[in-house]
This record gives C-alpha cells, structure tokens and sequence, in this order.
C-alpha cells in the first residue's frame, strides 16, 4: 500500500485532505513538495494567507496574472451573477451576449485596426492558435508555400506542441521529439556581458539581434516565412527586456518580406508595462497579439488572440468552405470568463490601474536595483512593473530555490526560473509593499550559500 502523506500544518475551518498523492502538479518538483508543502487557503487584495491565518505578500501576482491583486470584488460579483444567468453556452454555431460585448470592449484598448478576437481558454492555446491562423491566412491569400514559423531561443510560448515547437527552452521541449516541422529560432537578446544591470531597455544589441532575421531569410527565403512570433518581453526565460531598437527592427524586417509578426503579450499585456499591451508601450503594431492570464485576472482560465482586420477579412472572403477556420474550444468565449474580462477591464480603467503601473514603474526601478550589492547577484532586469534578479549558479543548481522557500517562510512569494528570481507585483502594490519585498530578497540571499 502506498505511504500517504499528510498535510502537517492545521487548517482551522477548512476541509482538510488526507492525502497529497493525487494531484500531479506541473512544473513542480512533486516528491520534494509533498515532503515539505507550502499551501494556502484564500487571498484578498496583496497577499494570500496561509492555513494557520499567516499572510503572504505577492510579489508576483500569483503567476504574472493577478494584476488587478486578489478577491477584486467588481470581478468576483461578475462571475457569481454570470453564473446564476448563463452556466455555459457553446460558440459553435451559437452565441451569447457576453462573449460579443467582451470582444468588442477588446478590441477597443489594443492598437488601432487588432480588433478581431478568437477566444481561446489559456496562453498555450492562444499561440497554437494564432500560429494556425498565419497559416491559414497565406493559404487564402494564395501563398501556401509560406509555411516556416519563427520562433526564438529562450522563447516561451506555452506548452502545446506548437507553442514549444517555436519557443526556445530546452527544458520544455528536449522530452518530446522532433516537434512541429518548419520552424527556425532567432537568437535570444540577452547580453549580459554588454547590458548587465540595464535600467529598463539595454541600450546595445538592438538592430544587431534583429538583423539574425535576414539571416534566416536568407537560408530559407522569404517566400517559405509565414511568422515571426515573439514575447516584446521574455518572462518565463527568466525576465529578458529587448535592445532598444530591437522589436521596432523586426517590425520593419517583417513587413519588408511579408512576414507576420506576431506578440505573444500574455505576460507584457493588460497594464504590466504601464501602458495596456507592450504594443503600445514599443509603440510597435504586430499582426497578432496572444494574451491570457491577467485578462481575466485569472479568476477563470481564458485566453485570446486578437488579429488585424486583414487577416481576418481575408480569411472570410477567400474561405472555400462556410466554416472559415476550423479550429475552436469547447469554452471558447465561456460566459463566466467573459463576464470575469469585462469586470477585469471596468477594473482597469476605473481604478486606474495601468496609469498606477506607470507610475509606480520608477519605484519599483529602483528597489530591485538596490539589490546590485546583494550576495551572488550577477544581473538585474527590469521594466515597467517586471523585474528579473540573476544569481551567480551554484553547483547543484539549487540557489534560486533556496531563495524561493526561504522569501515564503518569511512572508512572501515569490518566482524563480532557472537561476533568475523573477518578480512582477500586482498592479496595486504601495511603495512600502515593494520595499518589503526587496529586504525580504535581500535577506534570504544574505542567508543562502
């Protein structure tokens, strides 16, 4: 009979489970956490609280989502009367109000003419969709030779087998063979040995990164070249700003070979650069743009795509079937996740809260960087509310981790990835939340070997 393990710590009214074997939780490492678990019960607002009632400040909005903090009531009263009216309705062949009001309230705050919106139920699905998009936007166009997708190194694009066939970890994709076919990376933008400790945007690399396009034009020609997909700001990889000069390039580079470009903005979108997508902090307009997470302020999965008029009107009017593209979700345009984005956006805009983001960008600047002396800091990264502290590696590879446990048992969350503490704070953090933050990193660094 298999040992069950036990949660140790009580949890006053609440119900309790005798056994953490059932659930196989992603990217986790499964036996060491079921040995020692960090579990919480409810949040509200900044912070999570823990069985025993102790609070945890979140500093990175539970997974980059949060944006608007936790328990937002305008979004919580959303989802309970959308429940009470409309449980679930399909989107095939069927509508609802919601989902219409939802994509047109969209389609107002993204860049002028990306207005067209295909609802998806997470960011992996939002990247397979629009890569099956491009594609089938070069076959109505007439050009289905354009096949090739561009990915880059250290890309993160979830992990459905497209979203990791473009992106660029290898420990996302070295388990699952040769992945879609047709695909090419750009380099990655990272160069510490030219930008380390870069406040916002380095200032070298730019058009030299970008120009490793003409290169992959070049091996393969761009009449075989459907897309360009990138993150304007890389997270999972560990916090990677781009050069200044870089995505406004690639812009230029795209549309000189009739490439699509496409922004996967799931973590760059809804206010955490202070501006609503990095489409417009960049002032660079892609074709596409991918969003999940804080859309919904990750009250209920959603994800989407939103796509320029001339995909979308091309896709229409040269499909040779009634159905136009044949792809969807059972949940595609879910009524409680519509209901869920709305609030969010009424959120965002009646509190202010990207204009906060903008404002409180130059203080959280400065309190990550302060973190420069810290023991076995090697680079730090920022932008906007986003910030990204790099440790010297250790042998066993386990530094950042160690960091990780001890910032919680001392009140506070935070994320790491690979050797990069990685931070990005609910859009309502006060000053004094950030500078907790900070010490709390700086003191579990102090205490780590």
């Amino acid at each position: 009979m298999r040992r069950e393990r036990s949660i140790i710590r009580h949890m006053p009214d609440m119900p309790r489970p005798n056994s953490l074997d059932a659930y196989w939780m992603p990217f986790t490492p499964n036996r060491a956490f079921k040995a020692d678990p960090r579990m919480v019960v409810r949040a509200d607002g900044m912070y999570y609280y823990t069985p025993d009632g102790r609070p945890i400040l979140d500093g990175t909005s539970g997974l980059w989502c949060c944006a608007a903090g936790h328990n937002v009531p305008r979004i919580v009263e959303a989802i309970r009367r959308a429940a009470g009216e409309l449980d679930y309705a399909t989107s095939f062949n069927l509508g609802h109000p919601l989902a219409f009001e939802f994509a047109n309230r969209l389609g107002a705050i993204l860049p002028e003419g990306l207005d067209r919106i295909f609802f998806t139920n997470s960011g992996s699905e939002s990247a397979d969709t629009a890569l099956k998009i491009a594609l089938a936007y070069q076959q109505a166009r007439g050009k289905p030779g354009k096949f090739r997708l561009i990915g880059r190194e250290r890309g993160y694009h979830g992990t459905n087998f497209g979203g990791i066939s473009v992106g660029g970890i290898v420990r996302n994709r070295r388990t699952y063979g040769p992945m879609v076919a047709g695909v090419d990376h750009l380099p990655h933008t990272l160069d510490i040995a030219s930008n380390a400790f870069s406040r916002g945007q380095p200032a070298h690399g730019g058009d030299e990164f970008a120009k490793a396009l003409e290169r992959l034009v070049a091996l393969h020609d761009a009449s075989t070249i459907a897309a360009v997909i990138v993150e304007p700001v890389a997270g999972s990889a560990g916090v990677i700003v781009p050069p200044v000069g870089y995505l406004q390039r690639l812009r230029e580079l795209c549309s000189k070979h009739d490439i699509l470009l496409i922004f996967d903005e799931v973590i760059t979108g809804f206010g955490r650069l202070g501006a609503p997508f990095g489409a417009h902090f960049f002032d660079v307009k892609p074709d596409m743009i991918t969003m999940a997470k804080a859309i919904t302020n990750a009250a209920v999965p959603m994800g989407a795509v939103a796509c320029s008029r001339e995909i979308y009107d091309t896709l229409l009017a040269n499909a040779q079937q009634p159905i136009e593209l044949f792809h969807g979700y059972t949940s595609s345009g879910h009524p409680l996740a519509c209901a869920a984005g709305i609030a969010m956006l009424d959120t965002l805009q009646q509190d202010g809260l990207i204009e906060r983001a903008a404002a409180m960008a130059p203080n959280w600047e400065d309190a990550i960087h302060s973190l420069r002396d810290a023991p076995h800091v090697v680079d730090i990264r920022n932008l906007g509310l986003i910030g990204g502290v790099e440790l010297a590696p250790r042998a066993d590879g386990g530094r950042c981790g160690e960091v990780f446990r001890k910032c919680f048992d001392a009140g506070v969350f935070i994320r790491f990835t690979g050797d990069v503490l990685a931070f990005s704070p609910p859009l309502i953090v006060e000053k004094a939340q950030i500078d907790l933050i900070v010490d709390t990193v700086r003191t579990a660094l102090t205490q780590t070997a």
